[in-house]
């Protein structure tokens, strides 16, 4: 199954060509410089695009994670969805954007911060970069599993299970419009 991403391409860490490392010599795992992030793409080729980087297992957390995402003009890294165990922070470090959170929306810009605690599809939320410029921002989130996500503006839903660990041991991207009998495939 795929989660808006749409390659799996490293591309190398911003103002750095090559190496490893977290941008300094600390000796430390717990500390992580933004310009060490390993970005992947994500999107689908039309109005979702960007690049995503984990960075919390990176850096040894494990009930907190985080991930730097950087947006171009005029897209979304991520369709509007909510959360339904997982709380999440967003903290714009540069640029410019529209913060969706159920019908509602405000501008957002470097400096802010954002809330979007857990609920149902009423409280989905979107960071859209509606900027002529770069948008670059932080994702702090809990890491409750199992978890549950709405998509309400395509009617899907999304369930991970990482039984307790960082590796990821179920995930299913469905509709309800597919569900089946709970006894549906058993035997008699």
């Amino acid at each position: 199954m795929r989660f808006a991403i749409l390659q799996q391409r490293r591309i190398a860490p911003r103002g750095r060509r090559g190496g490893s490392g977290n941008g300094r010599e600390t000796g430390m795992r717990q500390i992580l410089n933004l310009d060490a992030a390993q970005f992947e793409e994500v999107g689908n080729g039309g109005r979702f695009a960007g690049q995503w980087a984990s960075l919390g297992a990176a850096m040894g957390a494990r009930k907190l994670g985080v991930s730097l995402t950087v947006v171009p003009p005029g897209k979304c890294a991520f369709p509007k969805h909510a959360h339904h165990s997982n709380e999440e922070m967003l903290f714009i470090l540069e640029g410019a954007g529209t913060w969706h959170c159920g019908d509602e929306r405000a501008p957002v810009r470097a400096g802010d911060l954002i809330a979007a605690p857990p609920g149902d599809g009423s409280t989905a939320h979107q960071l859209e970069n509606s900027s002529e410029a770069e948008l670059r921002y932080l994702t702090f989130s809990t890491k409750e599993a199992p978890e549950v996500v709405e998509y309400p503006d395509s009617g899907k839903f999304g369930v991970t299970s990482r039984a307790g660990g960082e590796t990821q041991v179920f995930r299913f991207i469905g509709r309800l419009d597919s569900a089946v009998d709970y006894f549906d495939g058993e035997d008699d």
